[in-house]
């Protein structure tokens, strides 16, 4: 099996516009998920309350990677905020 591989070692950039699900969220009086873009998903996270954050699950439509090592299709928790950092200005 062939390795992926990057020129000068960088990811392929993120795919905003993928669909993602924000889950383990209150909306009014149950836990139900929001199907969005990965873009709205992170930043609704954002506007969370503390203990929200914490037990928040991002599911994404397919991996994005952060590092080249890993790739990775969910994140949970303050984890979330690793993609708060990348996006789009």
């Amino acid at each position: 099996m062939a390795e992926a591989t990057w020129g000068e070692g960088k990811p392929p950039s993120i795919d905003w516009k993928m669909s993602a699900s924000l889950e383990n969220v209150t909306r009014g009086d149950a836990a139900v998920p929001e199907v969005t873009n990965l873009e709205a998903a992170v930043r609704e996270w954002q506007d969370l309350d503390p203990a929200m954050k914490a037990d928040a699950v991002l599911k994404l439509e397919r991996p994005v990677w952060l590092t080249p090592e890993m790739p990775l299709d969910t994140f949970a928790g303050d984890g979330i905020g690793d993609l708060v950092r990348m996006l789009p200005a």
